[in-house]
């Protein structure tokens, strides 16, 4: 597609993301239900579409990890549908006051939540975020441009399809959802949109995070890799280590809140460290370890520096064993991504220790890091996790998808 061509585009979906910021709370909410039943209705085509990506991204040799977040199944539909319901009865920001006052002459000042307009959303092998982004967008009053890769084109075209006809039918502005070909070149032009887009969003690898941070135009809210880790202190609890280990690592470890390193304190070493090598291994996971580690148990392959730093979405664990609380606060402030960080501890001055000084969007006490989720959080869905400080942190859900804009409402006033 030539920039000429992605400009029109662009100018449409703007057009159209303007009236659609005027739509009222319940027509949207109406949309939105629609596009869920659409969504289960007409799940067949999507799963046909799904297998031929399947097919291809075999072929291709992508990893296991990859083709886990690639396939969908009915159950993966039925969620992504349940989500679209609960965006539809979360309260609508739109018009929200945030603050206001009088002035002094009399007028009324008023900040009011606003939709940001077109945001571009720029994403890899996971064609849930279709429907997801789609939805957090209609909710909040923005139109998109989505963006997705080659390995899910089908699937990403078929749900997008599905889900703009159902909004369309429903009375929302036809073109304020748009599907852009999975064509590489897209994305340097995309971001360089500033004079349609409010908003670009990449959610994938570091590779192509770090190439919009780097060359986009357009305002980025950045979403983070997630080298996450979980921390057993010297009082830690034997079972719920063991148990939120395995949560964290191995119910879905191709997602970027699995835990990728395990850190645990020396004085646990004894009573805990063989019991959960034993409880990883059991569980297929390949197991890397630091020098300390490897003398406790030498069937642990070495671990390199690059490992420490490295997101391995697959089920691999690198451990460390550290000294003190702040030693693994320093190691995680060092490695970690600032994605989920958890401890595991019995100790309320550990917890707080660990809560103040974590550098991390989502800081867990006792907890798998599973849990950093939109839908978790009581979101709906999440557009992804943002890893920076400015404008949003953690799950990106309908308030972050916002501005704002000062009302003000005067019987004639004027400024001496």
């Amino acid at each position: 597609m030539d920039t000429l061509k992605l400009e029109e585009i662009a100018a449409g979906a703007l057009r159209a993301a303007r009236r659609l910021a005027t739509v009222k709370s319940a027509a949207k909410q109406g949309a939105l239900l629609a596009m869920a039943k659409a969504l289960r209705t007409r799940q067949s085509l999507i799963l046909e579409a799904n297998t031929l990506d399947l097919e291809n991204a075999r072929q291709n040799d992508l990893s296991e990890s990859l083709l886990d977040r690639l396939k969908l199944t009915p159950q993966r539909i039925e969620s992504m549908a349940v989500s679209l319901e609960q965006i539809a009865e979360l309260r609508d920001p739109i018009g929200e006051v945030v603050r206001g006052w009088q002035h002094p002459q009399g007028m009324e000042i008023r900040q009011i939540r606003v939709p940001l307009g077109l945001i571009g959303i720029i994403y890899e092998a996971r064609p849930n975020v279709t429907a997801d982004a789609i939805g957090l967008c209609i909710k909040s009053g923005n139109g998109v441009l989505l963006k997705g890769g080659k390995e899910a084109d089908l699937s990403n075209r078929a749900i997008s399809e599905i889900l703009s006809r159902a909004a369309y039918d429903s009375g929302l502005p036809e073109g304020c959802i748009q599907q852009l070909p999975a064509e590489r070149a897209i994305v340097d032009a995309m971001i360089r949109l500033d004079r349609y887009l409010a908003l670009v969003i990449p959610r994938g690898g570091s590779a192509l995070i770090d190439f919009v941070v780097q060359n986009a135009s357009v305002p980025v809210l950045e979403t983070g890799v997630g080298n996450c880790h979980l921390y057993v202190s010297s009082s830690a609890n034997l079972e719920m280590s063991q148990r939120i280990l395995l949560n964290a690592k191995v119910q879905r470890p191709s997602v970027c809140n699995s835990v990728e390193k395990l850190l645990i304190h020396r004085d646990a070493v004894p009573t805990h460290l063989r019991s959960l090598l034993d409880a990883l291994k059991e569980a297929g996971v390949e197991v890397r370890g630091c020098p300390r580690t490897r003398i406790f148990d030498p069937s642990v392959i070495g671990a390199v520096e690059a490992d420490w730093s490295t997101e391995y979405l697959d089920k691999i664990i690198a451990i460390k064993i550290v000294d003190s609380t702040h030693e693994a606060i320093d190691w995680i402030n060092h490695y970690g991504s600032q994605h989920s960080e958890a401890i595991l501890t019995a100790s309320l001055e550990e917890a707080q220790a660990f809560t103040q000084q974590v550098e991390a969007a989502a800081v867990y006490v006792n907890a798998s890091t599973r849990f950093t989720d939109g839908g978790e959080f009581g979101f709906g869905a999440e557009i992804g996790i943002s890893t920076q400080r400015l404008h949003a942190r953690g799950p990106v859900g309908l308030p972050e998808l916002t501005s704002t804009k000062y009302v003000i409402i005067g019987t004639g006033q004027s400024r001496d």
